[in-house]
């Protein structure tokens, strides 16, 4: 498993992928697995910003994209170059309900050092889960 440090690092390569050319706010991702793979992603801007894309999105569906599954998850983290910490936005703290575990470790970095731990328990405490789709 990788340390925070590393996995942070891993974060901050994603960045660089990030095309960010209207925010200027580039942000990365990075996935560990239990096979020891780290699947990064980037934001991925657009001039009609509804059609951008989250770094933690971009991941998650590369993750699923290369058959891994939240079984597999070991820990994640989101870090840009920024003052304050880059928490998930609705739209990815849904996302992540769904192809995230609940219980694994979720960080979220700036550059400077700040790190915070959470989960997806303490970031979306009531989620709308999938399996309320099927009663």
């Amino acid at each position: 498993m990788l340390s925070v440090e590393e996995l942070l690092e891993k974060g901050k390569e994603a960045t660089k992928l990030s095309y960010s050319p209207y925010s200027h706010f580039a942000v990365g991702a990075a996935i560990e697995l239990d096979d020891g793979k780290v699947i990064l992603g980037a934001n991925v801007e657009n001039a009609s910003y509804g059609l951008s894309m989250c770094a933690e999105r971009v991941a998650l569906y590369q993750m699923v994209m290369q058959g891994y599954t939240k079984d597999q998850v070991v820990q994640m983290i989101i870090c840009c170059d920024c003052e304050d910490l880059p928490y998930p936005c609705g739209a990815c703290r849904q996302v992540l309900s769904e192809i995230y575990p609940f219980d694994k470790p979720i960080y979220v970095a700036n550059f400077k050092g700040d790190i915070l731990k959470s989960n997806l328990n303490e970031l979306l405490p009531y989620a709308f889960k999938a399996g309320e789709l099927l009663d």
